[in-house]
C-alpha cells in the first residue's frame, strides 16, 4: 500500500494550494480518506475526512477542523484513487507538513496507512 501526497509549496498569505493524494495498493472506495497537518514544533492534528463509499447513509461526507472550515474543501475521485484538500485564503498558521491518512470503513485494525508528507509554506 502506498500514498504518495503532492502538491504542497510556497505560497503568500491570501494564496490557494491544492494538495493531492493517490492510493495505490488498496480497495480505495471503501477506505474513510484524512488530511492530517503537523506545524512545526507541534503535535500532528487533523485537517478533514471523507467518509468511503462503505458508509451509505453517510456516503461522501465532508468533516473539517474548525480552524479550516469556509477555507478548506476536501474532496475524492474514486476513479482516480485520489483525494484533493483545496486549501483557499491561506494563513501563516497554516503552515505545516501535510499527511494524507486512509482508514478501513470497516475500522483500523482492518488498515490504516499514511502517506509521507507534503511540506506547506505560508509566508510572505
Amino acid at each position: 500500500v502506498q500514498l504518495v501526497e503532492s502538491g504542497g509549496g510556497l505560497v503568500q498569505p491570501g494564496g490557494s494550494l491544492r494538495l493531492s493524494c493517490t492510493a495505490s495498493g488498496l480497495p480505495f472506495s471503501s477506505y474513510h480518506m484524512n488530511w492530517y497537518r503537523q506545524p512545526p514544533g507541534k503535535e500532528r492534528e487533523w485537517v478533514a475526512g471523507i467518509i468511503s463509499a462503505g458508509e451509505i447513509s453517510a456516503v461522501g461526507t465532508l468533516i473539517y477542523a474548525d480552524f479550516v472550515k469556509g477555507r478548506f474543501t476536501i474532496s475524492r475521485d474514486n476513479a482516480k484513487k485520489t483525494v484533493y484538500l483545496q486549501m483557499n485564503n491561506l494563513k501563516p498558521e497554516d503552515t505545516a507538513v501535510y499527511y494524507c491518512y486512509a482508514v478501513n470503513g470497516l475500522g483500523s485494525s482492518h488498515g490504516k496507512y499514511w502517506g509521507q508528507g507534503t511540506q506547506v509554506t505560508v509566508s510572505s
